[in-house]
């Protein structure tokens, strides 16, 4: 059984040989190009198969993971309630007791602003990232200008009909 990578090389090599040959196609080599094509067409039905048992695994996962999401988010809400719940009873009751817990508040400060803006200079941090505009680069060099550092690569992606 013969791999995709040795049926592209096998096909590689026979178009050398009719190179070779002045683009001479003896039946030898004619007979090598109709297997090569019978096996690609075989190989390529195997390998759409497999993606697209892969793809539709990946679908499953991903719906399994927004299932466990959602769990999560229930359970999430739960233990917040039930936290919710317990400090209310520690505020109306006040600190107690029960087994070998022991339930408590404390106290925290939290800072809220509401338009940074507004603020003075002095209680705001500046950020500052950069960042290529690889638009203006891909307009700039197919243009034909010439920059450091910058190439532009051209992807051949697989298409499928």
């Amino acid at each position: 059984m013969s791999t995709l990578y040795n049926i592209i090389e096998e096909q590689r090599y026979t178009l050398l040989e009719i190179e070779e040959l002045g683009g001479e196609l003896t039946p030898e080599l004619e007979e090598r190009l109709e297997i090569q094509s019978h096996q690609l067409q075989n190989k390529s039905i195997a390998y759409l198969e497999v993606i697209k048992s892969k793809e539709m695994f990946n679908t499953t996962i991903e719906s399994e993971i927004k299932r466990l999401q959602a769990i999560k988010k229930q359970n999430d809400n739960l233990v917040s309630r039930l936290k919710d719940n317990l400090l209310n009873a520690v505020k109306t009751f006040g600190e107690y007791e029960s087994g070998l817990n022991k339930f408590s508040s404390r106290k925290s400060q939290l800072i809220i602003v509401e338009d940074v803006n507004a603020l003075p200079k002095e209680y705001k941090v500046v950020k500052v990232t950069e960042a290529a505009d690889k638009i203006a680069l891909k307009k700039a060099i197919q243009s034909g200008k010439e920059i450091d550092g910058v190439s532009l690569i051209n992807n051949y992606n697989l298409k499928i009909n």
